[in-house]
């Protein structure tokens, strides 16, 4: 069964071709961070508006790629949510639009079950059950994935998620958009004895997490500095927040394994590709003995390899899933915990 998966939730499109005997046969995306850059985040106007210039020139570069003929594709997965409504209307529908001139059926596919899934894209997949951390922009979440279809919500950000936190601290410190890399860039150079910043939830007994606390208190350490803080203090902040940031990830996760009893680990999202996470991660997996699986970094953020693959899974597992109604809908909102077989 050959996919076509249609990704565009925010302010990435991404296209991409999986075949369930041969694996991932091609993919193509384009990030719109360049455009966003000057507003500093994501303008949903101006990301619905360039999703429909980019789907059909990264369909064309998919085909070419994988020499594969549009008539071959046997079904069109496409993302239905969650993700900016105008966005996801856009991806949805180009997608049905194809499905019905090529008469093939659709698939509407949950964003993050594609990333949850995506580290099974990866040369060492990890085998279920195991437990995903889901870190974003946008989500910060602990699962407990049993199969696909197959999730528990172990815990969640109470208010920003983790990439949330990173973009506006960095901006607070003056660095570009998207933050998280300039952050984890500027931290390297960071005395980790300068400050001390809060671990917000780090002992409260369950797995939930908050991070707007830790945001409060970069924001106040900026507001005590002379108006022009020096490379090396806005250095010194960065290294205090994602020491913190860490920390509070890295015990949450420590206490999930330790909850449900499983070794495995896995880490998705575009915050999964942050260095200083994975460092964590891996020195902890050693000394604990368990193992953490990543999406290869071209998977952490959004792309339609991940929907494709998600999409196939689903059709494999349930064929009858795939529908040929072309009178599509969008879920700005959708709660993982509503997703079943």
């Amino acid at each position: 069964m050959i996919v076509l998966g249609v990704e565009s939730s925010c302010d990435e499109t991404g296209l991409a071709l999986y075949d369930t005997e041969r694996g991932l046969l091609a993919h193509a995306l384009y990030s719109q961070v360049a455009m966003h850059e000057q507003y500093g985040g994501v303008v949903p106007e101006l990301a619905s508006r360039d999703h429909i210039r980019r789907a059909i020139p990264l369909l064309q570069q998919v085909l070419g790629e994988s020499g594969i003929e549009r008539h071959d594709i046997d079904a069109i997965a496409y993302t239905q949510g969650p993700g900016l409504a105008g966005a996801l209307l856009v991806g949805a529908s180009i997608a049905c639009g194809l499905g019905l001139a090529l008469d093939k059926p659709m698939l509407g596919v949950h964003h993050l079950e594609g990333h949850l899934l995506s580290p099974l894209l990866a040369s060492d997949p990890p085998s279920f059950p195991f437990v995903a951390l889901l870190v974003s922009g946008g989500h910060t979440q602990l699962m407990r994935v049993d199969g696909v279809g197959k999730y528990a919500l172990l815990g969640e950000t109470l208010d920003d998620a983790a990439g949330e936190a990173f973009d506006k601290s960095a901006k607070l410190l003056g660095l570009g958009y998207p933050g998280g890399p300039a952050i984890s860039r500027l931290a390297e150079f960071g005395d980790p004895s300068a400050y001390q910043l809060p671990r917000p939830m780090l002992h409260s007994k369950n797995l939930d997490f908050s991070f707007s606390g830790l945001k409060t208190a970069v924001l106040t350490l900026v507001k005590n500095h002379p108006a022009n803080i020096c490379e090396q203090d806005k250095a010194n902040i960065a290294r205090a927040f994602v020491d913190a940031l860490v920390e509070v990830l890295l015990a949450k996760c420590l206490a999930a394994l330790k909850q449900t009893g499983l070794k495995r680990l896995v880490i998705a999202g575009g915050v999964g590709a942050n260095l200083q996470l994975r460092a964590a991660l891996n020195a902890a997996a050693e000394k604990r003995r368990f193992r953490v699986y990543y999406p290869e970094l071209e998977f952490c953020t959004d792309n339609g390899a991940m929907i494709a693959f998600a999409g196939a899974m689903r059709l494999q597992i349930k064929p009858e899933a795939a529908q040929r109604n072309y009178a599509f809908n969008v879920r700005p909102r959708w709660p993982l915990n509503e997703l079943g077989i």
